[in-house]
């Protein structure tokens, strides 16, 4: 199972007052399982902006889907279990039939799970853009089956997952508006626990749209 999203409150926010020089100076440190709260701004701030290249990826190259803790549920069915709003039912090597989830990106319910996917929340296409070219086979597996974080996989339906693709915030927000602030601040977080760039249109849409977010903390585990 993975781990649920980290509550975060305004205690979290009282180490936040040192210079965002010394944030981004410690940033380099961060080792794998080093966890760390942040303003969403100072976490934008910190993530390498770089022109993105899609030059060799193709979507086989991140393994995904995977029954790593070999309890007879893949990693789509896992986010499934977890985020269901009515529990599905659970049947042989873990069939799921019935149930229903609530999809933020366009604000509505779904029944059963063949209405929904699993999106990574930072696509596929855009993390290889963004530096998973240069991963190994298991980081881009272990990227793709992220069970880690809640934010980085969301079970969301099929319509608006497939209306997003492989567009970062620059091109594509969801059609619920009052989940924009979530979606952008889960966005720079899970860029910054995977050590992702961002490039110049996505950092100017991400630091325009926080303008009009509550400026709350978020709490970041490196996954790498």
């Amino acid at each position: 199972m993975r781990i649920a999203r980290t509550a975060l409150t305004a205690a979290a926010l009282a180490g936040l007052l040192g210079p965002l020089t010394t944030h981004a100076a410690s940033a380099a440190a961060h080792a794998p399982g080093d966890t760390v709260t942040l303003s969403v701004r100072e976490a934008l701030a910190q993530l390498p902006v770089r022109t993105e290249d899609r030059t060799g990826y193709r979507r086989t190259l991140f393994r995904h889907w995977v029954d790593a803790d070999k309890d007879g549920c893949n990693t789509r069915n896992e986010v499934l279990l977890e985020e269901a709003v009515v529990a599905p039912e659970q049947t042989g090597t873990c069939t799921l039939t019935g149930g229903s989830w609530f999809s933020p990106y366009d604000d509505c319910t779904v029944d059963g799970p063949r209405g929904l996917d699993i999106d990574h929340l930072v696509p596929l296409a855009e993390a290889w853009d963004s530096g998973a070219s240069a991963w190994s086979p298991a980081e881009r597996e272990a990227y793709a089956n992220d069970l880690g974080d809640a934010r980085d996989l969301i079970a969301v339906s099929a319509a608006s997952n497939r209306s997003k693709a492989d567009q970062d915030p620059a091109t594509w927000l969801p059609t619920a508006v009052g989940y924009r602030c979530t979606y952008v601040a889960n966005w720079v977080a899970d860029k910054s626990r995977w050590g992702l760039a961002i490039d110049p249109a996505e950092r100017a849409a991400l630091g325009g749209l926080l303008e009009d977010c509550p400026k709350i903390p978020v709490t970041v585990t490196f996954a790498r």
